[in-house]
């Protein structure tokens, strides 16, 4: 794809979510027809948010679709990255102004941080490589709300090419001595207003949040990137999406690991 057409699709994700109006999807000549081409779009529009916030810095990543009923949600067979940016994340037990989003959904995540950054040349990385490099991990929630009209049919690199349809993620407390939970097999349980709505585990997660990492570490390696010291990770939903409306209270119980919530006014 020429890089013109990579900027005006960047604009168009841009000015979509800047003005709250969905697209059907992009113009068919700037739609990504391959992973290469939704990442450097990802990447320019990435490039958008920054330019027009010099306090809004890149903070890490967002793993997308590790859990087999996502994919299904979404109609879709491979995982896929995004990323978090300072002016859209909160601390738990805070309110989020519902004028901010279209139509959210929310994703209950175990979240990594990095002590150090791996080096491309070591890759691709083994679990026990990418567990040294972890400094802490935490609870917490993400929200994702597509520019698209109909996210769950527009194919996977449109949802790339969109930052992986990440609109902000609220954390809890972090806990550095993470080996006394057992992430094969942590549950989490999701509330809307006081009322279960769905039970999730560690283990819908390629198996355990770390493979989740891992993986997000090698594919970066191909794309000649790395995750820098002190990047939190998201590392994907422990079940489906769900979706929220305002005036719902939501919070999800990880157990020891804590609880996230928050306020969706």
């Amino acid at each position: 794809m020429e890089y013109s057409k990579i900027i005006k699709s960047a604009n168009i994700l841009f000015n979509s979510r800047r003005n709250l109006k969905k697209i059907k999807g992009l113009p068919r000549d700037c739609t990504p027809k391959n992973f290469n081409e939704a990442y450097l779009i990802q990447d320019q529009l990435s490039n958008k948010y920054l330019s027009k916030n010099p306090k809004n810095k890149i903070i890490g990543k967002k793993i997308g679709c590790t859990n087999e009923d996502a994919k299904k949600q979404l109609n879709i067979t491979e995982s896929f990255f995004g990323n978090l940016f300072s002016k859209d994340i909160s601390k738990s037990n805070c309110t989020i102004k519902s004028k901010h989003f279209f139509s959210p959904y929310i994703e209950p995540e175990f979240s990594f941080v990095m002590n150090n950054e791996l080096s491309i040349s070591n890759a691709p990385y083994k679990n026990e490589d990418v567990y040294k490099f972890i400094s802490c991990v935490l609870p917490s929630i993400e929200l994702v709300d597509s520019r698209y009209k109909d996210w769950t049919s527009i194919g996977v690199y449109n949802l790339v090419a969109d930052n992986a349809v990440h609109a902000h993620w609220v954390y809890g407390n972090s806990y550095n001595n993470f080996e006394v939970f057992n992430l094969n097999n942590h549950k989490v349980t999701l509330y809307i207003n006081d009322n279960e709505i769905v039970k999730g585990n560690s283990s819908k997660v390629l198996g355990n949040p770390i493979n989740s990492l891992t993986w997000l570490i090698n594919n970066l390696a191909k794309q000649g990137k790395t995750l820098k010291k002190n990047s939190y990770v998201s590392t994907g939903t422990c079940t489906q999406a769900i979706a929220i409306s305002k005036g719902d209270r939501i919070r999800a119980d990880f157990g020891k690991l804590g609880i996230v919530n928050f306020s969706y006014q």
